[in-house]
């Protein structure tokens, strides 16, 4: 067995596995401490287990929340943006324009008209808004601890993408570290079942050879001596 420990990305050791069982066992003192401490080390691994697979979980349940909130600043900003434009075509080519023209374009209507949404309250409360994108420059953004920070629309576009970004590289890493150690459980386990089999193995070879006492014959000398 190759005695160098190597590790995954995130740190997490490996276990190699075992190509010759004999040469292996062969050169433990005590094969029964070796099994509990493989025991001991899939329950570590399992504990690991358990709380990336937490983590993951966290992660796919956050990203379409983040990803609805990048959509809404991208949104307002673009209906900001239209309203600025379309202000600007005002100004600049007016004159070129019939009132027909103007009609079309409609210019003053994102100005005049708001849009009708609702916001949560509560997890199941939600109220009803009017907003008007013209009229916003900047957003309320929870950064957790109960603290919200007001952030201009580029801003905060740029810290929710960062967040985003980060969010999925973190839920791929997890991914990967989950089947990662699914492959040192099985790995493991199967070091257990070669290690207990060679072992029943060895001792039934020396009871045929006479170098072990038989189970059965220690019992019954124990009745004899009753």
């Amino acid at each position: 067995m190759d005695t160098n420990t190597t590790t995954n990305p995130r740190g997490i050791p490996s276990f190699p596995f075992l190509s010759n069982v004999n040469e292996y066992v062969k050169s433990l003192a005590d094969v029964e401490a070796t099994l509990t401490r493989f025991q001991e080390m899939v329950s570590k691994y399992t504990f690991m287990q358990q709380n990336v697979e937490r983590r993951a979980v966290g992660l796919r349940e956050k990203l379409p929340e983040m990803k609805r909130t990048l959509e809404v600043v991208r949104f307002l900003k673009k209906k900001r943006g239209d309203t600025s434009t379309a202000s600007q075509a005002a100004k600049t080519g007016a004159d070129g324009l019939d009132d027909e023209d103007l009609d079309e374009l409609d210019l003053e209507r994102p100005k005049k008209h708001g849009i009708e949404t609702t916001f949560s309250l509560q997890d199941t409360l939600y109220a009803k808004a009017t907003i008007k994108p013209a009229e916003i420059d900047e957003v309320y953004l929870w950064l957790g601890a109960n603290v919200m920070v007001a952030y201009p629309l580029d801003e905060a576009e740029e810290l929710l993408q960062g967040k985003l970004d980060k969010a999925k590289e973190s839920l791929v890493a997890a991914e990967e570290d989950l089947e990662f150690l699914r492959v040192q459980i099985t790995t493991l386990e199967v070091a257990i079942a070669r290690v207990h089999n060679w072992d029943v193995g060895e001792k039934r070879k020396l009871r045929s050879q006479g170098k072990l006492p038989d189970k059965d014959g220690e019992d019954d000398k124990g009745k004899d001596k009753d």
